[in-house]
């Protein structure tokens, strides 16, 4: 049964304790998300003709990328809960939300890992850079909510269950952040030569598209596992 802290509690605790079960998630998500790219990157790689001559290349490449990825996922995850923490602590007025978001997405931008690896004088660049904004912007309104629930829950689905309590506005919710990743991608399949690489770009953006794809039914299939009917 889903309590309401008391009021002897410390005014903030639960703002630190949602803080905490939303960083162990993403970092969760994080490592799930390199693993399975290695993993298609490898297929991907197994099964061309001609791939054993790129082979040392684009596994380079992904060790590289992997290893950096890592390090600003992590900084990008901490601009993201900070920037969320913010608007709570100083009012979650439009002009608050729109200031916080003017100070933090330059520094949420500079650890993204898609606008990193490719060429910021390409043509599609600047597309790309309004979807990591659209992103950050999406990630804020659902901080605001998921960070403020104040119910006494333990983990990420109980966090959830309170925060949207009908199954399809969670779904909906997921759906919207999910179509940002796609536009990404998308920008990226219309002209790889976004990508700051000589060689392989066929490789990753194919293995991009799959990840997607294997994670948004993995995404949907924890959500439906959420509210499944106990």
């Amino acid at each position: 049964m889903i309590k309401i802290l008391s009021i002897g509690d410390c005014a903030l605790e639960y703002l630190d304790r949602n803080y905490k079960i939303l960083q162990e998630r993403m970092i969760q998500q994080t490592e799930a998300s390199l693993a399975l790219g290695k993993r298609l990157i490898d297929t991907e790689l197994d099964m061309g003709i001609l791939n054993f001559l790129v082979k040392p290349l684009v596994k380079t490449f992904y060790e590289y990328w992997a290893r950096d990825t890592r390090a600003n996922t992590l900084k990008q995850m901490k601009i993201t809960l900070d920037s969320g923490k913010q608007i709570l602590l100083n009012g979650s007025t439009e002009n608050n939300l729109n200031r916080i978001i003017e100070e933090n997405f330059p520094k949420y931008l500079k650890s993204d890992q898609t606008s990193l690896q490719c060429s910021k004088k390409h043509e599609n660049y600047e597309r790309l850079k309004m979807v990591a904004k659209e992103t950050f912007i999406n990630y804020l309104k659902e901080l605001k909510i998921l960070l403020n629930i104040k119910e006494d829950v333990k983990d990420y689905g109980e966090l959830c269950k309170v925060a949207f309590r009908d199954k399809q506005e969670a779904h909906d919710n997921l759906v919207r952040q999910l179509d940002f990743t796609e536009k990404g991608i998308k920008i990226i399949e219309e002209d790889p030569t976004i990508l700051n690489l000589s060689v392989g770009r066929k490789i990753i953006v194919k293995a991009l598209r799959k990840g997607f794809e294997q994670t948004k039914k993995e995404f949907i299939a924890a959500l439906n596992d959420t509210y499944k009917e106990k």
